[in-house]
């Protein structure tokens, strides 16, 4: 099988699972990888990524196959973007 077709029979469900694996050590059902499974699940996704990841988060290879390194700025403007206010209170009760 060549990349192309492995590429192709990757659907996202797949790489979820194959990333997951690759972070944690565990499939997701619990199992844990042996060194073989986890070298090969990381090339999978890398090459997943390279071709599909059109938005890279910080460390991850984006489409293309670049290595996309984030700055700080980068980060902390993310961050604030997606920060949500759950619940505001007044702790300076001055009644």
């Amino acid at each position: 099988m060549d990349i192309d077709q492995l590429l192709a029979s990757v659907t996202p469900e797949v790489y979820e699972r194959l990333s997951y694996a690759v972070e944690t050590g565990k499939w997701p059902e619990g199992t844990p990888l042996t060194a073989e499974q986890r070298d090969n699940a990381m090339q999978v996704v890398m090459l997943y990524q390279s071709r599909f990841n059109s938005e890279p988060q910080h460390m991850s290879v984006a489409a293309g196959g670049e290595i996309k390194l984030k700055s700080k700025a980068e980060l902390k403007r993310e961050f604030a973007a997606n920060q949500q206010t759950i619940v505001q209170q007044n702790v300076n009760n001055d009644d």
